[in-house]
Order: structure tokens, then C-alpha cells, then sequence
């Protein structure tokens, strides 16, 4: 069992990027000796030194964002001036006030500073703490799979053409030599270094856009329903903490990746106060338990995410996001706040004094709505 600094690393998402990072890194190595060793030239030294660097700042990084971490709020936290908790919200797992901008990671099972989100490929969140660490990782990543791609590229092609250069070349062409072993893992590291540059790429685009900004993803989720949820006439909603992308730059990106500020006060816009964004929350939320319905359970439901006995339906329209499911028993009781064709998302609703929070996505067909003044076997007959 893996204890102490192991434990975040032991983890399909790290050992499986540990394991792509050294696999890209040994076969462009490998093929770079060939292809343009550095032994010989000038050129080909400061290629294999430039891709050691962006490998090693690759990894540097991704250890520092996993072990770093993206901040927690401590517990029994509590504003500067007491009387401010009426604009914050409450966690009612943590069972503690969240400063603005933090939220409760089910995974981290802890309140996050500034959280983002939670990235399985680091064991952890992004957050206020390692958001830099992170966004460098994505960026080395990225250039250094950009070079792989390249080198791995030309060296197939020699490889591959070995034979022609031997007989028609000039003598000063580079040989690479690949056995059939060989020649797989080269394709197959092409494959990943691409998927890579295109994968991470994109999410490298989303955390810049988002630093840019100064609006995590999470916020813009937030940002958006406070925009939908006004009238045309009402006056539009100002988002606080964008401060132009000068500034939201230089408060998470620098020479050092350390953060501007304690992760629990923000800088703000003219007119805008450090609660602006969380009495926003708490309008949104009075409501969402306004519009929330309660359904009775009238099927069993194991939690499965592929629940093919509810139909096809079902199986073939599920929510489209990482949030759990939630086993149901006929009888149960759940507040529903979300809507899709052929599922609901809701808590489920505990009657024996239990404080456990239990809440996600489960198939339509497995519930009905409830009356107001009608029992669950009334509406079991009217189904």
C-alpha cells in the first residue's frame, strides 16, 4: 500500500502521465542519437538539449502541482470581520463557511482555495496555490511533444527509407536503424506525442483563456447563470475580480509560479466588494430550491453508469460530465434541481436522522414526481 508522498502518485492519472512523459522522452532520445546526434554537430546538440529541458520542465512541474497543491481552506475559518458570514456560503460537509471563490472538491473531500477543478491526471485540484505549476506543465508538455513529433516523425521516414539512402544517398545522410520492436514503439510514442500536442493543447487554450480572465472554470459556470437568469431590462452582472489581463496575468503567472495573495482576499473591480460574487451564489441558490421538485423513487437503481435494464434510452443519452450517480431504492425520496430528457439529478433525501450528503444523477424512469399531498402509493397507483 502506498503511504505518505507515494499516495498522490499512486494513481491511474499520474502513473499513467508519468508513464506517456517517459515513454515520448526515451524514444525521442533514442531516434535523436540517429537522426541528428549531437556528438556530431552543433545543431544537433541544442536539439537534444532543448528536449531534455522541455522534458524535464515537463516533469518538474507536474510533480509540483501534484505535491504543491491547490490550497484548503483550514478548518473553523472565519471572515476578518465576523459579521460578513451572512454573505458567504455554507459547506455542509466541511461543516465551515468557504471563503469567496472557494468550493468543496467530493474527490479532495476538502474546501479548495480559488478552485478550478479537479484533474485526475494530477491526483488533485487545481487551484489557488499550484494553477501556475499546472498551466506550466500543460505548456512544456506541449512543446516538448511538438519537437518529439518532429524528430519521431523524420527519423520514421529514415527508417523506413534506410535502404534508398544506402544505395542513392551521398554518404552523409543520417542512418536509422529500427528493428520491428523498435519500430512500433516509434509509432506508437508518434501517436501519443500528437495526441498530446492536440489533447493538452486544447486544455492549455482553456486554463490561459481562464487566467486571462481571472475566472476559473467553475466561475464560469456561475458567471453564465447570473447572466441567463436576469431580465433584458435589469442591469447586468459585473464579475469582480477581472482586473484587465495585464493584471490577471501577473497574479498567477510568474518567474517562480507562486501566487499573488493569501487565497482568501482578492483585489476587486470599482464597485464591486469581496462578496459580490458569493451573494450572487446565494441568490442563485435560494432559486434553485425554489424550482427544486421532489420526486418518490419507483425502481431500484444500482448506481451503475451503464444501466442497461432502464432501456436504451438511457443508455444512450447520459449526462455528458464526471458527476457520480446515485444508488436509489423504491421508496426513497429525492430533491431534483436538474432536468435531462432520460435523467434527473437530485439528493437524496434521508428520514433516519442520517447527515450524510448523497446526491447525482440517476434514470428518469426510476422516479416520479411527486403531488403535494399525496402519498407515494397514491402516485404509484396513478402511474
Amino acid at each position: 500500500m502506498c503511504v505518505g508522498p507515494l499516495k498522490r502518485l499512486c494513481h491511474w492519472g499520474p502513473l499513467t502521465a508519468l508513464a506517456i512523459i517517459k515513454s515520448i522522452s526515451f524514444m525521442t532520445v533514442h531516434c535523436s542519437n540517429m537522426w541528428w546526434p549531437p556528438a556530431e554537430s552543433i545543431g544537433g546538440l541544442l536539439n537534444s538539449a532543448i528536449f531534455l529541458a522541455f522534458s524535464g520542465l515537463t516533469l518538474y512541474n507536474f510533480m509540483s502541482a501534484i505535491y504543491e497543491g491547490p490550497g484548503y481552506l483550514p478548518p473553523q475559518w472565519s471572515p476578518a470581520q465576523p459579521e460578513d458570514v451572512v454573505y458567504l456560503q455554507f459547506c455542509n460537509t466541511c461543516q465551515d463557511y468557504k471563503a469567496p471563490r472557494a468550493h468543496h472538491c467530493r474527490k479532495c473531500k476538502r474546501c479548495v482555495l480559488k478552485m478550478d477543478h479537479h484533474c485526475p491526471w494530477i491526483n488533485n485540484c487545481v487551484g489557488h496555490y499550484n494553477h501556475a505549476h499546472f498551466t506550466a506543465f500543460l505548456f512544456w508538455a506541449v512543446c516538448g511533444c511538438l519537437q518529439a513529433s518532429i524528430v519521431l516523425s523524420c527519423s520514421l521516414y529514415r527508417a523506413l527509407n534506410r535502404v534508398w539512402y544506402l544505395y542513392y544517398g551521398d554518404g552523409t545522410e543520417p542512418i536509422v536503424v529500427l528493428s520491428v520492436y523498435s519500430l512500433v514503439f516509434c509509432v506508437f510514442c508518434l501517436g501519443l506525442s500528437i495526441g498530446v500536442v492536440l489533447a493538452v493543447g486544447m486544455l492549455l487554450y482553456f486554463q490561459l483563456r481562464s487566467i486571462v480572465r481571472n475566472q476559473t472554470g467553475i466561475e464560469d459556470w456561475i458567471v453564465e447563470k447570473a447572466h441567463n437568469r436576469r431580465d433584458p431590462g435589469d442591469p447586468k452582472f459585473v464579475y469582480p475580480y477581472n482586473l484587465g489581463w495585464k493584471n490577471n496575468l501577473k497574479q498567477v503567472l510568474n518567474w517562480t509560479c507562486d501566487p499573488v495573495g493569501d487565497g482568501f482576499t482578492w483585489p476587486v473591480r470599482e464597485g464591486c466588494d469581496q462578496y459580490t460574487l458569493t451573494r450572487e451564489q446565494q441568490q442563485q441558490k435560494c432559486e434553485k430550491r425554489q424550482r427544486t421538485r421532489t420526486y418518490a423513487v419507483v425502481e431500484n437503481y444500482s448506481g451503475s453508469w451503464v444501466p442497461v435494464s432502464k432501456g436504451w434510452r438511457v443508455l444512450c443519452h447520459p449526462p455528458f460530465t464526471d458527476e457520480p450517480r446515485i444508488a436509489l431504492r423504491k421508496g426513497d425520496i429525492v430533491n431534483v434541481t436538474r432536468w435531462r430528457r432520460y435523467w434527473l439529478f437530485g439528493e437524496k433525501v434521508h428520514r433516519d436522522g442520517i447527515k450524510k450528503r448523497e446526491r447525482g444523477w440517476f434514470p428518469r424512469p426510476c422516479a416520479v414526481e411527486m403531488v403535494e399531498g399525496a402519498s407515494c402509493n397514491e402516485q404509484d397507483k396513478n402511474k
